[in-house]
């Protein structure tokens, strides 16, 4: 009789990028300053500053059309306001 072999199988879990490449970025404001920070759903620092909402918004929305994303806003309260 012949020995088999047993194959060894590995477990490969595919990147969070790797699913779809798209990246979610999120507006807030920062209760430490008061400016609106544009930050990924996966990270814990800010990309960029900006003195208003609307300078924070467009910057994300460049951000996501340009990595097929999309961006969550943060009303004042901290709950999403529009996408």
């Amino acid at each position: 009789m012949a020995k088999k072999e047993a194959k060894k199988v590995e477990k490969v879990e595919p990147k969070k990028e790797e699913k779809g490449g798209s990246k979610t970025y999120h507006i807030s404001k920062r209760a430490s300053d008061g400016k609106w920070q544009v930050k990924l759903a996966s990270g814990q620092i800010a990309i960029k500053l900006f003195a208003t909402q609307a300078e924070a918004i467009d910057y994300a929305k460049t951000m996501a059309g340009n990595q097929k994303g999309s961006i969550r806003v943060h009303s004042l309260k901290g709950k999403m306001r529009k996408e």
